[in-house]
Order: structure tokens, then C-alpha cells, then sequence
């Protein structure tokens, strides 16, 4: 599911925009969670971070779009900006945002249904790269690259990064399925290890940021298999 939001300020427009993500999710089989919003201070006061999708309009009496798209740019690199807006002028100071495209009033479906299409592929694009984690104050998004390891511990997964460690409440199981093929490894039923941070094996342990993390006897020589054709490639 995309969690999308519409930012508009006219209701015409705004039922508008819901119709067609309605008509498009049936066409394309992609499902989406709409949020609504009347004005860009109201995306902005609170912003967690939990939406793929904005489509925001322009020219809004409070807080205009772009204004919200540069103060949800400080919070949010990742989620994809589309402008909903009757001038084209903004063209400079959309690139400064990185916003995806324009969508042009009076609103065409076929047009709009092209650029939403594209809004997904990028999400998809991006969904690829990390992992979105649902934390207590929000969403926390953590690169493949910059992931040492998963612990699990009970119900708790801690997730060591580059950065630092995230905590929730899931199943390593989950995981290790999302992960299957990016070069991620079950080491033993508490670790789940990225093979590309591993510096060496010793006395049955993966060498992690000088962390000794267990290899179990019956994972051994699956997890030597892993790790050698992750080396191959290096």
C-alpha cells in the first residue's frame, strides 16, 4: 500500500485528485491510503515522515506549497513531491525541492494517472534501497548500505547502523524474507548479518565492527557459501 497525501485547498479539486487515485488504483492494482489536507501548515506541523506520495497545490492561503515542500525537504528526502498548480512558473524552485513533476489545473485524468504512475516507480525505486521502520515518534528509513546487522531479542528487533541503532517490536523471520537476495544472511536464529560488512570469521563467530556474531553448526557452511560469493563480487 502507498500512503499518499493531497495537499489542496479547494474541495472541487481535492475530490478531484481523490477520484482519480481512486480510478487509477483500479486500473493498476496498487492500492493507496489517502490523507487529506486543506492547507501546507497542516502537513508540516507534526511531519513524521509517513507518507511515499504528496501531491501538493501551489497556492494556498496559509502556507503555500512550496514553502511546505522546502520545510517537509528538511525533514524528508525521500518522499516524492508532485504540484498540483494553474502556472508553470515554479519550474526553478521545483528543482531546488526535487519535486517529480507538475500536474496542471483543470486536471486531466489521463495526464494525472501518467504521472502517478511515474510518482510509483520512483517510490518503488527508492523502497528498494531501505527499510522503512515504524518507530514510536514516526517513520525512521534505513539504507541497505548503511545496515551492520538485525538482532533479535523476544519480540524486539534492533537494527545496528552506520548511525546508530533503531528498536521496534516484529519478526526477524519478516525481514529476512524482505531481504532475501540483497546479500543479507540468517546466521544463526538471533542475527540476521549484511554480508558486505563482514571482516572475517573466527571461532565460529561473523566479525562485524568488531562485534564476534554467532554462526550456528547447522548455518556454517550455508552462510561460508554467502559470504564467499559476496566476496567474489567485491
Amino acid at each position: 500500500m502507498y500512503r499518499i497525501a493531497i495537499v489542496e485547498d479547494e474541495e472541487l479539486y481535492a475530490s478531484q485528485l481523490k477520484e482519480y487515485i481512486e480510478k487509477f488504483a483500479g486500473e493498476s492494482g496498487y492500492s493507496f491510503r489517502i490523507t487529506e489536507f486543506r492547507d501546507g501548515d497542516e502537513i508540516v506541523n507534526g511531519y513524521q515522515g509517513n507518507f511515499d506520495i504528496i501531491l501538493m497545490d501551489i497556492e494556498m492561503s496559509l502556507m503555500d506549497g512550496m514553502t511546505a515542500a522546502e520545510e517537509i525537504r528538511k525533514l524528508d528526502g525521500d518522499v516524492v513531491i508532485m504540484f498540483i498548480t494553474n502556472m508553470t512558473n515554479y519550474a526553478i524552485r521545483g528543482y531546488e525541492v526535487d519535486a517529480l513533476d507538475y500536474v496542471l489545473k483543470p486536471v486531466s485524468y489521463f495526464a494525472f494517472s501518467q504521472k502517478l504512475d511515474r510518482a510509483v516507480s520512483r517510490v518503488k525505486k527508492k523502497s528498494s534501497d531501505h527499510l522503512t521502520l515504524e518507530v514510536s515518534a514516526g517513520i525512521k528509513k534505513v539504507p541497505l548500505e548503511d545496515l551492520y546487522y538485525i538482532e533479535s531479542e523476544g519480540h524486539k528487533l534492533t537494527f545496528h547502523a552506520t548511525d546508530g541503532v533503531v528498536q521496534i517490536r516484529g519478526k526477524i523471520s519478516d525481514y529476512e524474507k524482505q531481504l532475501e537476495g540483497r546479500g543479507f544472511f540468517r546466521s544463526n536464529k538471533g542475527y540476521l548479518v549484511n554480508l558486505h560488512y563482514v571482516d572475517g570469521v573466527e571461532d565460529g563467530s561473523c566479525l562485524i565492527g568488531g562485534e564476534k556474531l554467532l554462526i550456528s553448526r547447522a548455518r556454517k557452511s550455508e552462510f561460508m557459501t554467502a559470504l564467499n560469493r559476496i566476496l567474489s563480487k567485491e
